[in-house]
């Protein structure tokens, strides 16, 4: 297999991403080696804009300041969890924001999450259980290509809570789409208004670099190919297809 690091580096420059590709492996025990978190996160999202610069591990307690985190993400909650996540789905039911029918359809991992590590993908030592990809428009318009091609059928596009596209990308071996949440856009600098998410399981991130790296030049030919068409049209041209192609020589 195709090592990490250089899976990477071929999404970062096929994408022209800002942020490194983010990995999220899920283990049983802090790894030999890696970090533990320090500090206090205001809700688990956090974390993911801090893996882009460095590798480490939380715990159960690393998210206890974000109660829909620990449920998504099947970690255990303390003394504290059930109250604050009822007192939370009573604030979005009294808004209309989730309310009870919404529920089932938000994705809850489908193991025990005891410890969750984080890191750009070509440092972290674990392998990938999700890769995570900070994208604008026309990123997503290439990844949802290679989703259609690999997956034949195109990724949801998911709305609250954003931690909800880990466990989707996860349990279902497929990819997923997060436009993010409120939530999510008020702790994280990195998801601008412009910025989405977006999902690759571990186990295809492979086939899924390939692809991307291959649908990406081919974006950019014919991204020229358009270009060219256009500017002949505007000047009153009526080009044939051979003819636009014959100018990009």
């Amino acid at each position: 297999m195709t090592a990490p690091k250089t899976l990477a580096q071929k999404l970062t420059e096929s994408l022209q991403l800002s942020l490194p590709p983010i990995a999220v492996s899920f283990a049983d025990a802090v790894p030999e080696g890696v970090a533990a978190y320090s500090g206090s996160a205001p809700a688990g999202c956090r974390f993911w804009q801090e893996a882009a610069t460095k590798v480490f591990a939380t715990v159960p307690r690393d998210h206890e300041l974000c109660a829909v985190g620990i449920y998504t993400h099947h970690l255990k909650g303390g003394a504290g969890f059930q109250t604050d996540l009822q007192d939370a789905l009573k604030v979005f039911g009294d808004l209309g924001y989730v309310r009870e029918s919404d529920l089932p359809f938000i994705p809850v991992l489908n193991r025990e999450a005891r410890v969750v590590v984080y890191g750009p993908l070509g440092a972290n030592p674990l392998p990938p259980d999700v890769v995570l990809l900070f994208v604008k428009a026309d990123q997503s318009l290439i990844l949802s290509e290679a989703s259609q091609q690999i997956e034949n059928g195109l990724p949801p596009a998911m709305g609250r809570p954003a931690c909800g596209v880990i466990p989707q990308a996860f349990n279902t071996g497929r990819t997923a789409l997060s436009l993010g949440c409120c939530g999510a856009r008020a702790y994280l600098d990195a998801l601008t208004p412009d910025v989405a998410l977006y999902a690759i399981p571990g186990s295809r991130l492979e086939e899924f670099a390939d692809r991307v790296t291959a649908l990406a030049k081919a974006n950019g030919i014919l991204t020229t190919f358009h270009k060219l068409r256009r500017r002949d049209v505007e000047a009153g041209a009526r080009p044939s297809i051979k003819e636009s192609l014959a100018a990009m020589q």
